[in-house]
């Protein structure tokens, strides 16, 4: 019986220092995940200072986590970390994106594959964000270089065929972004639409103007439509 208090006592400090760690990580990933939202909530601002801030701090805490789970591999690939690491990924590639500069590679996040690509894939749903936030106030260019990286992203997606034990559930991501691309693309048509009719009833008035300056029942017709 001596030998199995042993045994047990063993076992018992084992998962008190798993649970210490686990409870360390969860702490770290909460905190992780409200920089990176917190630095997509600063670039669709446009507050650059501010992104970089909460970007940095991010880095340190992914930094940090993974350290902390070093002795605790089945920890590190938990959901709640991956899922957290997710958000890092995100808001990377969002900022990089947004701000038209170089994406990093999963190399220098230091992130699996598979949680580089479902970050990968949520950036679609915040360029969605970014594009209409822009035709709020219209029609832009801007909103055809976004929806094209939107595309890039769904067609390097797609090609992913892979089981979900080696992706992580990136099919269904895959999905997802198919119906957010394919929404955006019919605001962006309507918007363009709209823009060519102002611009047409727009050369129609000055053409009106310049046939009759000083008729004023055709001043009077076009003022009533």
């Amino acid at each position: 019986m001596h030998k199995l208090e042993q045994i047990t006592d063993r076992i018992r400090k084992t998962f008190d220092a798993r649970t210490s760690a686990r409870d360390h990580a969860l702490a770290l990933a909460r905190q992780l995940t409200r920089s990176c939202s917190l630095a997509i909530r600063a670039v669709h601002r446009e507050e650059a200072d501010t992104m970089n801030n909460h970007l940095q701090e991010a880095r340190q805490m992914a930094d940090t986590l993974r350290d902390s789970l070093a002795a605790h591999p089945d920890l590190f690939y938990a959901g709640y970390t991956q899922d957290a690491l997710k958000e890092f990924v995100e808001a990377n590639v969002t900022c990089a994106l947004i701000r038209n500069e170089p994406l990093q590679t999963p190399e220098e996040l230091v992130v699996e594959p598979s949680t580089y690509l479902n970050g990968l894939a949520e950036v679609v749903g915040e360029l969605r964000r970014r594009s209409l936030d822009i035709l709020r106030h219209g029609y832009s260019p801007e909103v055809e270089r976004l929806l094209g990286i939107m595309d890039e992203i769904y067609s390097i997606m797609v090609t992913m065929d892979y089981p979900d034990a080696i992706t992580n559930g990136l099919r269904r991501q895959t999905d997802l972004a198919r119906g957010i691309i394919e929404k955006t693309r019919g605001d962006i048509t309507f918007s363009l639409r709209g823009e060519h009719l102002t611009q047409a009833i727009s050369r129609l008035s000055a053409q009106l103007n310049n046939d009759h300056p000083n008729d004023p029942a055709a001043k009077d017709q076009e003022r009533h439509g």
